[in-house]
C-alpha cells in the first residue's frame, strides 16, 4: 500500500508529466498539498481519514485557528481547498477509493472589481516614465506603453523576444505574440503610441544595451540580460510616484485599465477575453461591473427622476 507522500509524489508527478502544468502552477500545488500534509500532522491524520467535517476544520486552521500562523486571504484558502479536492479526484480514479470530500466545496470569495486607472491617469503614468535626461526612459516608456496596449501580464511582457515583434510586423501595422498561462500563446496588436515608443527603444537604445548579439529578449537591463519581473515593477511604481498617482500602481492596473477601457469604449466582451487570454468569459465579465457602475453614476447624474 502507498503511503501518504507517494500517492501526493504521484499526483504532482502526474501535474508535471501529463498535464504539463507550468512550474509557477506546479509550485502552487505542491505548496498547498504540504500545507495540508502540516494539518494533517498537527492533527494525527493521514489521508484515509479526511471528510468533509476534516476539510471544514482545515478551512478554520487555514484562517488562523488553532493554527499558530497567520491567517491566509480567503481567496488563497479557495485555492488550497480545490488542490486538495482535485488531488482526491485523482487519488479516487487511481484507486477504488472513494473520493471523502467530493461534495465539499471551497468558501466562496466576495467580487472585488479591478482598480482601473483613468485615460488620464494612464497618461501621467506614460509621461512618469519618461526622463528626458536617463536614456533608459525610452526602455522604461516603451514597456509601460506596451502593457498598456496589450492588457498583457507583466510575465507575459517581460518574456517577450525580437522574433515575438518582428515576425508580426507589416504594412506599417504592428502585433504582439503573447505567451500566456498554460503555454498557451495569443497575437495582440498594438497601437500607434506603443509601437513609436517601441521603435525609438530598439532603435536608440537596445543596440547599446545588449550584450550579445544572441541576446533575443525585447527589453533588457543595463547589463545586456533580460529585465527581471522586480524591475519592471519597479518601473511601473517609480512612473507612478513621479506621476504623483495617489493609489497603488501596479503593472497589473495597467491590465485592469486596458480591458476597462476597451469595454467603455464598445469593445465586445468576447473580443476582450481573446485579447486578455482568459480561458472563460467568466473571467472577462467582471470588468463589465466597473462599466455598469459607471452607467449607474451617469445616470444617478443626469437623469431628472433618477432619485
Amino acid at each position: 500500500m502507498k503511503t501518504d507522500n507517494e500517492r501526493i509524489s504521484e499526483y504532482l508527478s502526474h501535474l508535471a508529466v501529463e498535464k504539463a502544468l507550468a512550474s509557477n502552477t506546479l509550485s502552487s500545488y505542491s505548496r498547498d498539498l504540504v500545507r495540508f500534509g502540516e494539518f494533517l500532522d498537527a492533527n494525527s491524520l493521514g489521508i484515509d481519514n479526511v471528510t468533509a467535517e476534516v476539510m471544514s476544520e482545515y478551512v478554520a486552521w487555514l484562517r488562523g485557528k488553532n493554527s499558530g500562523r497567520a491567517p491566509l486571504a480567503e481567496s488563497s484558502i479557495a485555492r488550497a481547498v480545490v488542490s486538495v479536492r482535485n488531488f482526491f479526484r485523482f487519488d479516487a480514479k487511481e484507486s477504488d477509493r472513494i473520493d471523502p470530500i467530493h461534495d465539499f466545496h471551497p468558501p466562496k470569495i466576495p467580487k472585488r472589481l479591478p482598480k482601473a486607472l483613468s485615460i488620464a491617469e494612464v497618461n501621467a503614468l506614460i509621461e512618469g516614465a519618461n526622463r528626458p535626461s536617463d536614456p533608459l526612459s525610452l526602455r522604461d516608456v516603451a514597456l509601460v506603453e506596451l502593457l498598456y496596449a496589450t492588457g498583457g501580464r507583466i510575465s507575459e511582457i517581460v518574456g517577450l523576444t525580437l522574433r515575438d515583434v518582428s515576425e508580426l510586423a507589416e504594412n506599417g501595422n504592428l502585433a504582439i505574440r503573447l505567451r500566456g498561462k498554460g503555454g498557451k500563446d495569443r497575437v495582440v496588436p498594438v497601437g500607434s503610441f506603443a509601437r513609436k515608443a517601441l521603435e525609438d527603444y530598439l532603435v536608440r537604445l537596445r543596440p547599446a544595451l545588449v550584450a550579445a548579439q544572441r541576446e533575443d529578449a525585447l527589453f533588457l537591463n543595463q547589463r545586456g540580460q533580460r529585465i527581471s519581473r522586480q524591475s519592471a515593477w519597479k518601473i511601473v511604481t517609480l512612473a507612478a510616484q513621479r506621476a504623483k498617482i495617489s493609489r497603488e500602481v501596479s503593472p497589473h492596473s495597467l491590465r485592469h485599465s486596458f480591458a476597462t477601457h476597451l469595454l467603455d469604449g464598445g469593445a465586445d466582451i468576447r473580443v476582450v477575453q481573446e485579447l486578455l487570454g482568459h480561458s472563460s468569459v467568466t473571467t472577462t465579465q467582471i470588468y463589465t461591473l466597473i462599466t455598469i457602475d459607471k452607467l449607474r453614476e451617469s445616470y444617478s447624474a443626469a437623469h431628472p427622476r433618477a432619485r
